[in-house]
């Protein structure tokens, strides 16, 4: 099982969620890669600084996978398969594979998503 986190668990965990936090810290002593898309970075990101140290030192040890040639493309056609037209949400439910947890604010735009996709992971709200 893997974790994967979209904007609202990185805003959560910047925050101070507790759920989002136990969550990554578990995944972490696992030994599994914790991943976003940069889309969802840029979403959260305010210019760090003092405002956003929690968020810093968790973008550190994240997978950030970016929204690239070949990853465009599988985004788009993403969401012309499922009818949605969120690039961020249809990137990040590209990052998922099966057993995943999906970290994120919209269980359901994302659950759509990947049940599009015919991946068998879960989304939970954070």
């Amino acid at each position: 099982m893997g974790l994967v986190l979209d904007a609202g668990a990185l805003i959560g965990f910047d925050r101070g969620n507790r759920q989002v936090a136990a969550l990554v810290e578990a995944a972490r002593r696992r030994g599994e890669q914790v991943r976003t898309s940069s889309g969802c970075v840029a979403q959260a990101w305010r210019g760090g600084g003092s405002r956003q140290v929690l968020l810093a030192r968790l973008l550190e040890g994240l997978l950030e996978l970016p929204l690239d040639r070949r990853a465009s493309r599988a985004t788009g056609a993403l969401c012309q398969a499922s009818g949605t037209a969120d690039v961020v949400d249809s990137h990040l439910a590209l990052l998922a594979q099966d057993g995943d947890l999906v970290l994120t604010s919209d269980p359901g735009d994302l659950g759509h998503l990947l049940e599009a996709r015919g991946v068998q992971a879960v989304a939970l709200r954070c």
